[in-house]
């Protein structure tokens, strides 16, 4: 049975992890009449739809009585208003990750996104040992090492990605990689942050992930009435939302509770060939597919030195045992 449950944390976490930044880098290159859908606004309603989803599991965790789940939304969120605030920074960052990573998608391929993405990584090890004191392994400082290496060639220049970004004058390959570095940096630090909070306190993960939510949808309008106030007036909230778009809207969703709720069945080594799968799935579809990357020699050597600081981080070397004396 572990073991089905572990195969079936592996399928989900790819289907996931592959299926949000494709249909996500389709959505904001598709060329459709009218105008195009706000990413703003859908960070918005993303967030809406964990709230519900948290409520649902909530739920389903009180024995699906309401009288429970009013009691326990009382006492662990409007009872505990010092404790709610705690999410106020992470959520505020989490919500600047989230439009970044639609900036990002909007001028990298799904490939090269994916790729080097994995820097959240080293910024995650970084912010865990000053932020929480946590002491890394000779296997996981050479792990980082080959991580930066393996982003530097993937970003590499070439031929090849040239001609794309001539061919792709709407996108601009600076803007996303910059778009997602700060989201690497932001990811590694609100991460962190929500870690140690877990750590203090008591409360389950759908009740933290209902206060994320809700802050992130109160600084998500914040932003969508700074930067779209002007189409939102003019086209209306949903302008320009389809099929896809609701799609894009519940993976993003749903991703993280479906990683949180699976993540105890899939231990370091599954993690890696889930991030390994996603890579090679998001590069042959983005070639075939989507059409607009070319892989090189020099991408393919990035990808693998990625794919291996993966691994590498993930190993945990088991101590060799005394031998016994006869």
């Amino acid at each position: 049975m572990s073991a089905n449950l572990k195969y079936l944390s592996l399928g989900i976490l790819v289907f996931q992890t592959t299926s949000l930044v494709l249909t996500m880098r389709y959505s904001r290159t598709l060329k459709e009449e009218g105008p195009r859908y706000l990413s703003s606004t859908a960070v918005v309603v993303a967030e809406l739809w964990k709230i519900m989803a948290c409520i649902l599991l909530v739920y389903k965790d009180s024995k699906c009585s309401l009288r429970a789940l009013n009691r326990i939304l009382h006492d662990e969120i409007l009872n505990k208003p010092m404790e709610t605030l705690k999410l106020a920074i992470p959520s505020g960052i989490y919500t600047l990750q989230n439009n970044l990573l639609y900036v990002a998608l909007s001028n990298l391929d799904a490939a090269t996104y994916q790729v080097t993405y994995q820097l959240k990584i080293l910024t995650t090890a970084l912010f865990s040992v000053s932020m929480l004191s946590k002491k890394l392994g000779v296997y996981q400082w050479l792990s980082l090492v080959i991580l930066m290496t393996g982003v530097a060639f993937v970003q590499w220049p070439s031929d090849s990605q040239e001609l794309n970004s001539k061919e792709l004058s709407a996108g601009s390959q600076f803007v996303g990689l910059m778009a997602v570095l700060t989201a690497c940096f932001s990811s590694g630090f609100a991460g962190v942050y929500f870690e140690k909070i877990l750590k203090e306190t008591k409360q389950s993960v759908w009740i933290r992930n209902i206060q994320l939510g809700f802050f992130g949808s109160i600084f998500g309008l914040m932003g969508v009435y700074v930067y779209d106030g002007e189409l939102v007036s003019k086209n209306g909230f949903f302008q320009g939302y389809n099929w896809l778009t609701w799609i894009v809207v519940v993976l993003q969703a749903l991703g993280g509770l479906v990683i949180a709720a699976v993540i105890k069945y899939a231990d370091n080594i599954l993690k890696g060939f889930a991030t390994s799968l996603s890579i090679i799935l998001s590069t042959l579809i983005s070639y075939f597919w989507l059409q607009d990357f070319v892989p090189t020699s020099v991408f393919f050597l990035g990808a693998i030195l990625v794919i291996t600081a993966t691994f590498l981080y993930g190993y945990d070397p088991k101590p060799a045992g005394n031998p016994t004396k006869a």
